[in-house]
């Protein structure tokens, strides 16, 4: 897994990039080569699902003690990808007659501890998707070459184990480093599918623990806060949503949990409240008037109603009703948890809380519901 909190996007037109799947296929396509011909390889070039051919500069390709690896620089184009300029490597040996292609991970690539994701346990954490690119870049080398493909492949990134601790793949129990991603081969910027597909693995392995409650934060400081609050749950239970609630809800929907309790902070849950399933600030805002008509519901005379209706953000209109004894909070809460309850399919208990930027808990969709 990949992703970290999104960076702001630039503008103009962004550049595409290459998965770690993609880039470990052409250095296990380059090292195969170089194993057939004893020639060391300068540049790689490999075919992806969709008919792209990308051509690679190696980094390194050097002859082992009974095999040979190669080395592509991961290039991620302008997508914030925690891997982008690490070096992926593919050690390449051969196995005995109809052994097939068998994947091991180096170091920096992490190992499957926890049921629930694409590869069963034990197994290196390189996803089928490029285990299917991998595969099919050593074929097309062993036909060419007229070789057989019984192969063993080793795929490395060194200092993977610090990247990945920027990740989520400790909490998916992914142990010892990074996970091979990529369906496409191909990376698009600010895509942020690495961040959706964590969301719906870290569902899937909970879910295979037996975890009945999830708890799902838009950020950091209220998911420290849930877990203070919730001292009994193991860290499979809590979901790094971020702004995405579309991604964590629409999952849910088809695979339904018992209970889900949605937190985190004043102007996240608000875009909720207001029917937005992305909350980044780039593709969704605040309707103030909204806001405003809310507090008038819950008690807001017209003085502070206007003060909502003027305010910068929700976290200051927020504060105006809080100052007021307006319950404001506790509104966002029920109404963000009609719109969750709304996106699912109805077997899912769902509770929502909000929290202050300090972390302490200021509204709750079960007061006065």
């Amino acid at each position: 897994m990949t992703s970290q909190p999104p960076a702001r996007k630039p503008e103009g037109e962004l550049r595409r990039g290459w998965t770690t799947g993609t880039c470990a296929a052409a250095a296990a396509a380059a090292a195969f080569r170089a194993l057939l011909t004893g020639e060391v390889q300068h540049t790689v070039t490999v075919r992806l699902p969709k008919g792209e051919a990308p051509t690679f500069e190696l980094k390194r390709c050097e002859k082992t003690e009974d095999g040979w690896r190669a080395g592509v620089v991961k290039d991620a184009g302008d997508d914030p990808d925690v891997t982008h300029g690490a070096e992926i490597i593919s050690l390449i040996r051969k196995i005995e007659d109809d052994g097939g292609i068998r994947f091991k991970a180096g170091d920096g690539v992490g190992t499957v501890t926890l049921p629930g994701l694409p590869v069963p346990v034990g197994e290196p954490a390189i996803n089928p998707g490029p285990r299917a690119i991998i595969s099919d870049a050593l074929h097309a080398v062993a036909d060419e070459l007229d070789a057989r493909c019984d192969l063993e492949v080793t795929v490395s990134i060194p200092g993977g184990d610090k990247i990945a601790e920027k990740t989520m793949n400790p909490r998916l129990g992914i142990k010892g480093g990074l996970s091979v991603l990529g369906t496409t081969g191909i990376v698009i910027p600010f895509s942020c599918a690495s961040w959706i597909n964590s969301i719906h693995r870290g569902i899937d392995v909970a879910r295979l623990q037996g975890i009945e409650h999830l708890i799902a934060a838009t950020g950091s400081t209220s998911e420290a806060s849930a877990m203070r609050e919730h001292p009994e749950l193991p860290e499979q239970a809590f979901i790094d949503m971020g702004d995405f609630a579309g991604g964590l809800l629409k999952y849910l929907r088809r695979h339904p949990a018992p209970k889900l309790t949605l937190v985190g902070g004043v102007a996240k849950l608000a875009k909720l409240a207001q029917g937005h399933l992305d909350l980044h600030s780039k593709r969704s805002s605040v309707d103030m008037d909204k806001l405003a008509d809310a507090a008038s519901m819950h008690g807001a005379d017209n003085v502070l109603v206007s003060k909502i209706r003027a305010a910068n953000t929700a976290m200051e209109a927020f504060e105006h009703c809080r100052n007021a004894n307006i319950p404001l909070a506790d509104v966002i809460a029920r109404q963000a948890r009609e719109t969750a309850m709304a996106s699912l399919a109805g077997e899912t208990e769902v509770d929502v809380i909000v929290y202050d930027r300090t972390g302490a808990r200021v509204g709750t969709s079960h007061h006065a519901r």
